[in-house]
Protein backbone atom coordinates (compact mmCIF):
# COMPACT_ATOMS: atom_id res chain seq x y z
CA UNK A 1 0.00 0.00 0.00
CA UNK A 2 1.37 3.39 -0.97
CA UNK A 3 0.32 6.71 0.53
CA UNK A 4 -0.85 8.08 -2.81
CA UNK A 5 -3.52 5.44 -3.34
CA UNK A 6 -7.29 5.45 -3.00
CA UNK A 7 -7.41 2.72 -0.29
CA UNK A 8 -4.89 4.56 1.87
CA UNK A 9 -6.33 8.07 1.41
CA UNK A 10 -10.02 7.25 1.84
CA UNK A 11 -10.03 4.19 4.09
CA UNK A 12 -6.81 3.30 5.93
CA UNK A 13 -5.65 6.75 7.11
CA UNK A 14 -9.10 8.15 8.05
CA UNK A 15 -9.99 4.99 10.01
CA UNK A 16 -6.64 5.08 11.80
CA UNK A 17 -7.04 8.74 12.79
CA UNK A 18 -10.64 8.30 13.94
CA UNK A 19 -9.80 5.34 16.19
CA UNK A 20 -6.53 6.87 17.36
CA UNK A 21 -7.97 10.21 18.46
CA UNK A 22 -11.42 8.83 19.32
CA UNK A 23 -10.00 6.37 21.83
CA UNK A 24 -7.85 9.11 23.33
CA UNK A 25 -10.89 11.37 23.76
CA UNK A 26 -12.84 8.59 25.49
CA UNK A 27 -9.97 8.00 27.91
CA UNK A 28 -9.54 11.70 28.62
CA UNK A 29 -13.18 11.96 29.67
CA UNK A 30 -12.44 9.66 32.57
CA UNK A 31 -10.13 10.31 35.46
CA UNK A 32 -7.11 8.59 36.91
CA UNK A 33 -6.67 5.24 35.19
CA UNK A 34 -8.54 6.39 32.07
CA UNK A 35 -6.04 9.18 31.51
CA UNK A 36 -3.12 6.85 32.17
CA UNK A 37 -4.38 4.55 29.41
CA UNK A 38 -4.31 7.24 26.71
CA UNK A 39 -0.76 6.69 25.47
CA UNK A 40 -0.81 2.86 25.73
CA UNK A 41 -4.06 2.77 23.72
CA UNK A 42 -2.72 5.25 21.18
CA UNK A 43 0.43 3.16 20.81
CA UNK A 44 -1.65 -0.01 20.50
CA UNK A 45 -3.81 1.40 17.72
CA UNK A 46 -0.77 2.83 15.92
CA UNK A 47 1.04 -0.51 16.24
CA UNK A 48 -1.94 -2.48 14.92
CA UNK A 49 -2.36 -0.23 11.89
CA UNK A 50 1.39 -0.25 11.26
CA UNK A 51 1.52 -4.05 11.21
CA UNK A 52 -1.48 -4.18 8.87
CA UNK A 53 0.17 -1.57 6.64
CA UNK A 54 3.38 -3.60 6.33
CA UNK A 55 1.59 -6.92 5.99
CA UNK A 56 -0.51 -5.45 3.17
CA UNK A 57 2.55 -5.53 0.92
CA UNK A 58 4.79 -8.05 2.71
CA UNK A 59 2.67 -10.60 4.68
CA UNK A 60 5.64 -12.96 5.08
CA UNK A 61 8.40 -10.46 5.77
CA UNK A 62 6.53 -8.89 8.64
CA UNK A 63 8.10 -11.75 10.63
CA UNK A 64 11.51 -10.41 9.63
CA UNK A 65 10.69 -6.96 10.96
CA UNK A 66 9.40 -8.49 14.20
CA UNK A 67 12.61 -10.51 14.48
CA UNK A 68 14.83 -7.44 13.90
CA UNK A 69 12.97 -5.43 16.53
CA UNK A 70 13.09 -8.32 19.02
CA UNK A 71 16.85 -8.70 18.51
CA UNK A 72 17.59 -5.07 19.28
CA UNK A 73 15.08 -4.81 22.11
CA UNK A 74 16.55 -7.92 23.76
CA UNK A 75 20.15 -6.81 23.34
CA UNK A 76 19.22 -3.42 24.71
CA UNK A 77 17.71 -4.96 27.84
CA UNK A 78 20.68 -7.31 28.26
CA UNK A 79 23.08 -4.41 27.79
CA UNK A 80 21.58 -2.51 30.70
CA UNK A 81 20.93 -5.51 32.93
CA UNK A 82 24.18 -7.44 32.56
CA UNK A 83 26.45 -4.83 30.97
CA UNK A 84 28.19 -3.86 34.19
CA UNK A 85 31.47 -3.41 32.31
CA UNK A 86 32.29 -1.81 28.98
CA UNK A 87 33.33 -5.19 27.61
CA UNK A 88 29.93 -6.76 28.32
CA UNK A 89 28.12 -3.81 26.80
CA UNK A 90 30.36 -4.11 23.75
CA UNK A 91 29.44 -7.81 23.44
CA UNK A 92 25.70 -7.12 23.34
CA UNK A 93 26.21 -4.23 20.93
CA UNK A 94 28.21 -6.49 18.62
CA UNK A 95 25.47 -9.13 18.76
CA UNK A 96 22.89 -6.55 17.75
CA UNK A 97 24.92 -5.03 14.92
CA UNK A 98 26.16 -8.35 13.54
CA UNK A 99 22.70 -9.93 13.49
CA UNK A 100 21.18 -6.86 11.83
CA UNK A 101 23.89 -6.60 9.19
CA UNK A 102 23.78 -10.36 8.55
CA UNK A 103 20.04 -10.27 7.92
CA UNK A 104 20.41 -7.22 5.68
CA UNK A 105 23.30 -8.82 3.79
CA UNK A 106 21.44 -12.10 3.26
CA UNK A 107 18.20 -10.63 1.96
CA UNK A 108 19.62 -7.71 0.04
CA UNK A 109 23.11 -8.70 -1.11
CA UNK A 110 23.30 -12.51 -1.31
CA UNK A 111 22.40 -12.72 -5.00
CA UNK A 112 24.63 -9.72 -5.75
CA UNK A 113 27.64 -11.52 -4.22
CA UNK A 114 26.80 -14.81 -5.94
CA UNK A 115 26.39 -13.08 -9.31
CA UNK A 116 29.67 -11.20 -8.87
CA UNK A 117 31.54 -14.41 -7.97
CA UNK A 118 30.03 -16.20 -10.97
CA UNK A 119 31.01 -13.34 -13.26
CA UNK A 120 34.60 -13.08 -11.98
CA UNK A 121 35.47 -16.77 -11.62
CA UNK A 122 33.19 -18.30 -14.25
CA UNK A 123 31.34 -20.40 -11.70
CA UNK A 124 27.64 -21.26 -11.92
CA UNK A 125 26.36 -21.03 -8.37
CA UNK A 126 22.55 -20.72 -8.50
CA UNK A 127 21.01 -17.47 -7.33
CA UNK A 128 18.82 -17.64 -4.23
CA UNK A 129 16.23 -15.32 -5.83
CA UNK A 130 14.96 -14.08 -2.49
CA UNK A 131 12.47 -11.21 -2.61
CA UNK A 132 13.69 -7.96 -1.11
CA UNK A 133 11.68 -7.06 2.01
CA UNK A 134 10.18 -3.58 1.65
CA UNK A 135 12.05 -0.92 3.59
CA UNK A 136 14.60 -3.33 5.08
CA UNK A 137 17.44 -0.81 4.77
CA UNK A 138 15.42 1.84 6.59
CA UNK A 139 14.17 -0.17 9.56
CA UNK A 140 17.52 -1.97 9.94
CA UNK A 141 19.33 1.35 10.33
CA UNK A 142 16.67 2.54 12.79
CA UNK A 143 16.95 -0.51 15.02
CA UNK A 144 20.76 -0.41 14.96
CA UNK A 145 20.80 3.27 15.92
CA UNK A 146 18.90 2.38 19.10
CA UNK A 147 21.46 -0.11 20.42
CA UNK A 148 24.40 2.05 19.37
CA UNK A 149 22.95 5.10 21.14
CA UNK A 150 22.12 2.95 24.16
CA UNK A 151 25.73 1.74 24.29
CA UNK A 152 26.91 5.35 24.12
CA UNK A 153 24.57 6.32 26.95
CA UNK A 154 22.63 8.75 24.74
CA UNK A 155 19.17 7.15 25.19
CA UNK A 156 17.48 5.28 28.04
CA UNK A 157 16.61 1.63 27.64
CA UNK A 158 13.06 0.93 26.47
CA UNK A 159 11.57 -1.61 28.87
CA UNK A 160 8.28 -2.23 27.06
CA UNK A 161 8.63 -4.30 23.89
CA UNK A 162 5.34 -3.16 22.38
CA UNK A 163 6.39 0.48 22.75
CA UNK A 164 9.70 -0.30 21.07
CA UNK A 165 7.92 -2.23 18.30
CA UNK A 166 5.63 0.78 17.79
CA UNK A 167 8.75 2.89 17.18
CA UNK A 168 10.23 0.43 14.68
CA UNK A 169 7.03 -0.29 12.76
CA UNK A 170 5.48 3.20 12.69
CA UNK A 171 3.79 3.20 9.27
CA UNK A 172 4.30 6.88 8.27
CA UNK A 173 8.05 6.37 7.94
CA UNK A 174 8.47 2.59 8.03
CA UNK A 175 9.29 1.73 4.44
CA UNK A 176 10.96 4.83 2.96
CA UNK A 177 12.07 7.07 5.78
CA UNK A 178 13.05 9.49 6.98
CA UNK A 179 15.30 7.35 9.18
CA UNK A 180 13.98 8.25 12.63
CA UNK A 181 16.26 7.56 15.57
CA UNK A 182 14.87 6.39 18.90
CA UNK A 183 16.26 9.50 20.60
CA UNK A 184 14.08 11.67 18.36
CA UNK A 185 10.77 10.11 19.39
CA UNK A 186 11.55 8.54 22.76
CA UNK A 187 9.71 11.11 24.85
CA UNK A 188 6.78 11.25 22.43
CA UNK A 189 6.34 7.48 22.61
CA UNK A 190 5.45 7.97 26.28
CA UNK A 191 3.94 11.46 26.38
CA UNK A 192 2.34 13.28 23.45
CA UNK A 193 -0.69 15.15 22.32
CA UNK A 194 -1.93 16.69 19.09
CA UNK A 195 -3.28 20.22 19.05
CA UNK A 196 -5.77 21.47 16.46
CA UNK A 197 -3.04 23.63 14.94
CA UNK A 198 -0.67 20.68 14.58
CA UNK A 199 -3.41 18.55 13.07
CA UNK A 200 -4.06 21.28 10.49
CA UNK A 201 -0.33 21.62 9.75
CA UNK A 202 -0.05 17.87 9.40
CA UNK A 203 -2.96 17.62 6.96
CA UNK A 204 -1.58 20.46 4.82
CA UNK A 205 1.94 18.98 4.83
CA UNK A 206 0.56 15.59 3.87
CA UNK A 207 -1.46 17.10 1.03
CA UNK A 208 1.58 19.03 -0.23
CA UNK A 209 3.47 15.77 -0.44
CA UNK A 210 0.61 14.04 -2.21
CA UNK A 211 0.36 16.83 -4.80
CA UNK A 212 4.12 16.67 -5.42
CA UNK A 213 3.99 12.90 -5.80
CA UNK A 214 0.97 12.54 -8.09
CA UNK A 215 0.97 15.75 -10.11
CA UNK A 216 4.72 16.21 -10.56
CA UNK A 217 6.77 13.08 -9.78
CA UNK A 218 4.48 10.69 -11.63
CA UNK A 219 4.26 12.93 -14.69
CA UNK A 220 8.02 13.53 -14.81
CA UNK A 221 8.45 9.77 -14.41
CA UNK A 222 6.20 9.07 -17.37
CA UNK A 223 8.39 11.34 -19.51
CA UNK A 224 11.53 9.61 -18.27
CA UNK A 225 10.17 6.13 -19.04
CA UNK A 226 9.58 7.12 -22.66
CA UNK A 227 12.95 8.81 -23.14
CA UNK A 228 14.83 6.08 -21.31
CA UNK A 229 13.86 3.42 -23.82
CA UNK A 230 14.51 5.67 -26.81
CA UNK A 231 17.81 6.93 -25.39
CA UNK A 232 19.30 3.48 -24.78
CA UNK A 233 18.37 2.59 -28.37
CA UNK A 234 20.07 5.75 -29.67
CA UNK A 235 16.84 6.87 -31.32
CA UNK A 236 16.68 10.41 -29.87
CA UNK A 237 19.03 13.37 -29.88
CA UNK A 238 21.51 14.18 -27.14
CA UNK A 239 19.31 17.08 -26.02
CA UNK A 240 16.34 14.73 -25.58
CA UNK A 241 18.54 12.35 -23.56
CA UNK A 242 19.52 15.24 -21.28
CA UNK A 243 15.86 16.14 -20.99
CA UNK A 244 15.14 12.56 -19.92
CA UNK A 245 17.92 12.62 -17.33
CA UNK A 246 16.59 15.91 -15.97
CA UNK A 247 13.08 14.42 -15.84
CA UNK A 248 14.33 11.45 -13.81
CA UNK A 249 16.17 13.81 -11.44
CA UNK A 250 12.94 15.72 -10.87
CA UNK A 251 10.95 12.51 -10.53
CA UNK A 252 13.29 11.09 -7.90
CA UNK A 253 13.43 14.33 -5.92
CA UNK A 254 9.69 14.96 -5.92
CA UNK A 255 8.90 11.29 -5.34
CA UNK A 256 11.17 10.89 -2.33
CA UNK A 257 10.66 14.35 -0.83
CA UNK A 258 6.89 13.90 -1.27
CA UNK A 259 7.06 10.68 0.75
CA UNK A 260 9.00 12.52 3.46
CA UNK A 261 6.44 15.36 3.42
CA UNK A 262 3.60 12.90 3.86
CA UNK A 263 5.46 11.04 6.61
CA UNK A 264 6.20 14.26 8.50
CA UNK A 265 2.61 15.42 8.04
CA UNK A 266 1.19 12.16 9.40
CA UNK A 267 3.67 12.37 12.25
CA UNK A 268 2.19 15.74 13.24
CA UNK A 269 -1.33 14.28 13.01
CA UNK A 270 -0.26 11.52 15.43
CA UNK A 271 1.74 13.72 17.81
CA UNK A 272 5.27 12.90 16.55
CA UNK A 273 7.89 15.23 15.13
CA UNK A 274 10.04 13.50 12.52
CA UNK A 275 13.20 15.17 11.20
CA UNK A 276 13.25 17.05 7.92
CA UNK A 277 14.76 14.95 5.14
CA UNK A 278 15.11 17.48 2.31
CA UNK A 279 15.92 21.19 2.18
CA UNK A 280 15.61 22.10 -1.49
CA UNK A 281 18.68 20.13 -2.62
CA UNK A 282 18.28 21.09 -6.29
CA UNK A 283 19.00 24.71 -5.31
CA UNK A 284 22.45 23.72 -3.98
CA UNK A 285 25.58 25.54 -5.15
CA UNK A 286 28.09 22.73 -4.57
CA UNK A 287 28.08 18.96 -4.14
CA UNK A 288 28.87 19.43 -0.45
CA UNK A 289 25.87 21.74 -0.20
CA UNK A 290 23.72 19.24 -2.09
CA UNK A 291 24.45 16.46 0.38
CA UNK A 292 23.62 18.72 3.30
CA UNK A 293 20.16 19.05 1.77
CA UNK A 294 19.42 15.62 0.18
CA UNK A 295 18.26 12.61 2.25
CA UNK A 296 19.50 14.31 5.40
CA UNK A 297 18.55 11.47 7.73
CA UNK A 298 20.77 9.02 5.81
CA UNK A 299 23.71 11.43 5.51
CA UNK A 300 23.65 12.18 9.24
CA UNK A 301 23.31 8.46 10.04
CA UNK A 302 26.49 7.62 8.14
CA UNK A 303 28.22 10.67 9.62
CA UNK A 304 27.39 9.76 13.23
CA UNK A 305 27.74 5.97 13.07
CA UNK A 306 30.46 5.42 10.44
CA UNK A 307 32.40 8.54 9.45
CA UNK A 308 33.06 9.98 12.95
CA UNK A 309 33.85 6.58 14.57
CA UNK A 310 36.37 5.96 11.76
CA UNK A 311 38.14 9.17 12.74
CA UNK A 312 36.46 11.69 10.45
CA UNK A 313 38.97 14.36 9.43
CA UNK A 314 40.96 14.18 12.67
CA UNK A 315 43.59 11.63 11.61
CA UNK A 316 45.34 13.43 8.76
CA UNK A 317 44.62 13.90 5.07
CA UNK A 318 45.25 10.31 3.95
CA UNK A 319 42.99 8.87 6.65
CA UNK A 320 40.35 11.49 5.88
CA UNK A 321 40.33 10.55 2.19
CA UNK A 322 39.99 6.89 3.08
CA UNK A 323 37.15 7.58 5.50
CA UNK A 324 35.24 9.60 2.91
CA UNK A 325 35.59 6.90 0.25
CA UNK A 326 34.50 4.17 2.72
CA UNK A 327 31.41 6.14 3.70
CA UNK A 328 30.44 6.83 0.09
CA UNK A 329 31.08 3.24 -0.98
CA UNK A 330 28.70 2.15 1.79
CA UNK A 331 26.21 4.89 0.90
CA UNK A 332 26.07 3.64 -2.66
CA UNK A 333 25.79 0.01 -1.57
CA UNK A 334 23.01 0.90 0.90
CA UNK A 335 20.85 2.05 -2.01
CA UNK A 336 20.97 -1.23 -3.87
CA UNK A 337 22.72 -4.50 -4.61
CA UNK A 338 24.19 -3.57 -7.97
CA UNK A 339 27.49 -2.15 -9.21
CA UNK A 340 25.88 1.02 -10.55
CA UNK A 341 25.00 2.01 -6.96
CA UNK A 342 28.59 1.42 -5.86
CA UNK A 343 29.77 3.46 -8.85
CA UNK A 344 27.28 6.21 -7.94
CA UNK A 345 28.51 6.30 -4.34
CA UNK A 346 32.19 6.46 -5.31
CA UNK A 347 31.36 9.09 -7.94
CA UNK A 348 30.14 11.38 -5.19
CA UNK A 349 32.91 10.37 -2.80
CA UNK A 350 35.60 11.35 -5.32
CA UNK A 351 33.84 14.60 -6.22
CA UNK A 352 33.50 15.56 -2.55
CA UNK A 353 37.20 14.86 -2.02
CA UNK A 354 38.04 17.06 -5.01
CA UNK A 355 35.80 19.84 -3.72
CA UNK A 356 37.45 19.60 -0.33
CA UNK A 357 41.08 19.53 -1.43
CA UNK A 358 41.36 20.68 -5.06
CA UNK A 359 38.87 23.18 -6.45
CA UNK A 360 36.60 24.02 -3.52
CA UNK A 361 38.10 27.45 -2.83
CA UNK A 362 38.03 28.39 -6.52
CA UNK A 363 34.43 27.24 -6.73
CA UNK A 364 33.42 29.59 -3.91
CA UNK A 365 34.72 32.56 -5.91
CA UNK A 366 32.37 31.90 -8.84
CA UNK A 367 28.97 33.52 -9.25
CA UNK A 368 26.14 31.57 -7.59
CA UNK A 369 24.54 30.86 -10.99
CA UNK A 370 27.71 29.19 -12.26
CA UNK A 371 28.10 27.22 -9.05
CA UNK A 372 24.50 26.07 -9.30
CA UNK A 373 24.95 25.03 -12.93
CA UNK A 374 28.07 23.03 -12.00
CA UNK A 375 26.13 21.26 -9.21
CA UNK A 376 23.09 20.43 -11.33
CA UNK A 377 25.28 19.03 -14.12
CA UNK A 378 26.98 16.66 -11.67
CA UNK A 379 23.71 15.67 -10.00
CA UNK A 380 21.92 14.90 -13.28
CA UNK A 381 24.80 12.76 -14.56
CA UNK A 382 24.96 11.09 -11.16
CA UNK A 383 21.33 10.06 -11.29
CA UNK A 384 21.90 8.48 -14.70
CA UNK A 385 24.48 6.26 -12.98
CA UNK A 386 21.95 5.65 -10.24
CA UNK A 387 19.01 4.53 -12.38
CA UNK A 388 20.66 1.96 -14.71
CA UNK A 389 21.57 -1.31 -13.01
CA UNK A 390 22.34 -2.73 -16.48
CA UNK A 391 25.85 -1.48 -17.27
CA UNK A 392 25.37 -1.94 -21.01
CA UNK A 393 22.21 0.19 -20.95
CA UNK A 394 24.05 2.76 -18.83
CA UNK A 395 26.86 2.95 -21.38
CA UNK A 396 24.37 3.29 -24.23
CA UNK A 397 22.50 6.13 -22.56
CA UNK A 398 25.66 8.03 -21.60
CA UNK A 399 26.92 7.64 -25.16
CA UNK A 400 23.63 9.05 -26.48
CA UNK A 401 23.83 11.94 -23.98
CA UNK A 402 27.27 12.76 -25.38
CA UNK A 403 25.90 12.78 -28.93
CA UNK A 404 28.17 9.88 -29.87
CA UNK A 405 25.49 7.36 -30.84
CA UNK A 406 24.90 8.83 -34.27
CA UNK A 407 21.84 10.56 -32.85
CA UNK A 408 22.89 14.20 -33.25
CA UNK A 409 22.70 16.98 -30.71
CA UNK A 410 19.22 18.44 -31.16
CA UNK A 411 16.14 16.93 -32.77
CA UNK A 412 12.50 17.81 -33.28
CA UNK A 413 11.44 15.16 -30.77
CA UNK A 414 13.06 17.15 -27.97
CA UNK A 415 10.89 20.18 -28.76
CA UNK A 416 7.81 17.95 -28.95
CA UNK A 417 8.44 16.49 -25.49
CA UNK A 418 9.08 19.97 -24.11
CA UNK A 419 5.72 21.10 -25.45
CA UNK A 420 3.92 18.04 -24.07
CA UNK A 421 5.49 18.16 -20.61
CA UNK A 422 6.52 21.81 -20.46
CA UNK A 423 4.00 22.86 -17.79
CA UNK A 424 4.89 19.97 -15.47
CA UNK A 425 8.63 20.54 -15.91
CA UNK A 426 8.35 24.30 -15.37
CA UNK A 427 6.27 23.77 -12.23
CA UNK A 428 8.77 21.20 -10.97
CA UNK A 429 11.74 23.50 -11.55
CA UNK A 430 10.04 26.39 -9.74
CA UNK A 431 9.04 24.24 -6.76
CA UNK A 432 12.54 22.76 -6.55
CA UNK A 433 13.59 26.18 -5.24
CA UNK A 434 12.28 27.70 -1.96
CA UNK A 435 9.59 29.68 -3.79
CA UNK A 436 6.71 28.54 -1.57
CA UNK A 437 8.38 29.58 1.75
CA UNK A 438 9.28 32.91 0.15
CA UNK A 439 5.65 33.50 -0.83
CA UNK A 440 4.50 32.50 2.66
CA UNK A 441 6.88 35.01 4.20
CA UNK A 442 5.61 37.76 1.88
CA UNK A 443 2.00 36.91 2.73
CA UNK A 444 2.73 37.29 6.44
CA UNK A 445 3.56 40.97 5.86
CA UNK A 446 0.26 41.96 4.23
CA UNK A 447 -2.76 43.44 5.99
CA UNK A 448 -5.36 41.33 7.79
CA UNK A 449 -7.96 41.73 5.05
CA UNK A 450 -5.60 40.64 2.31
CA UNK A 451 -4.37 37.82 4.52
CA UNK A 452 -7.92 36.48 4.93
CA UNK A 453 -8.43 36.62 1.18
CA UNK A 454 -5.15 34.78 0.57
CA UNK A 455 -6.12 32.19 3.17
CA UNK A 456 -9.43 31.62 1.39
CA UNK A 457 -7.73 31.31 -2.00
CA UNK A 458 -5.16 28.92 -0.55
CA UNK A 459 -7.91 26.74 0.89
CA UNK A 460 -9.72 26.66 -2.43
CA UNK A 461 -6.44 25.83 -4.14
CA UNK A 462 -5.88 22.85 -1.82
CA UNK A 463 -9.41 21.58 -2.49
CA UNK A 464 -8.96 21.94 -6.26
CA UNK A 465 -5.58 20.20 -6.23
CA UNK A 466 -6.96 17.42 -4.04
CA UNK A 467 -9.79 16.77 -6.51
CA UNK A 468 -7.33 16.84 -9.41
CA UNK A 469 -4.99 14.47 -7.60
CA UNK A 470 -7.83 12.07 -6.85
CA UNK A 471 -8.84 12.12 -10.53
CA UNK A 472 -5.27 11.24 -11.52
CA UNK A 473 -5.16 8.40 -8.98
CA UNK A 474 -8.42 6.95 -10.28
CA UNK A 475 -7.39 7.12 -13.93
CA UNK A 476 -3.60 6.66 -13.85
CA UNK A 477 -1.89 3.28 -13.35
CA UNK A 478 1.66 4.75 -13.13
CA UNK A 479 2.10 5.41 -9.42
CA UNK A 480 5.38 3.93 -8.14
CA UNK A 481 7.28 4.89 -5.01
CA UNK A 482 10.92 4.63 -6.07
CA UNK A 483 12.46 4.30 -2.62
CA UNK A 484 10.30 1.32 -1.64
CA UNK A 485 12.90 -0.89 -3.28
CA UNK A 486 15.63 0.30 -0.92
Amino acid sequence: MVFSSIPFLFFFLPLCLVLYHGTALICLVGKGRGQRLVIPLKNGILLAFSLVFYAWGEPVYILLMLFASAVDYTNGRLMTRFGSTQGKKWFFLCCSVLINLSVLAFFKYADFVIGTVNGVFGTAFPLLEIGLPIGISFFTFQTMSYTIDLYRGEVPVEKDYLTYLTYVSMFPQLVAGPIVRFATVNEELHRRSTSGEEMERGILRFMQGMFKKVLIANQAGALWEELRLLGTAGEISAAACWLGAAAFTLQLYFDFSAYSDMAIGMGWMLGFHFPENFRYPLSAVSITDFWRRWHISLSTWFRDYVYIPLGGNRKGVARHLGNMLIVWFLTGLWHGAAWNFVLWGLYYGILLVLEKYVWGKQLEKLHAILRHGYTILIVVVGFVLFVFDDMQALGSYLTAMAGMAGNGWVGKECLWYLQEYGLVLLTAVLLAFPLYPWLQEKCERVGSGVKRLLSLLTGLGYVGLFLLTTAYLVGDTYNPFLYFRF
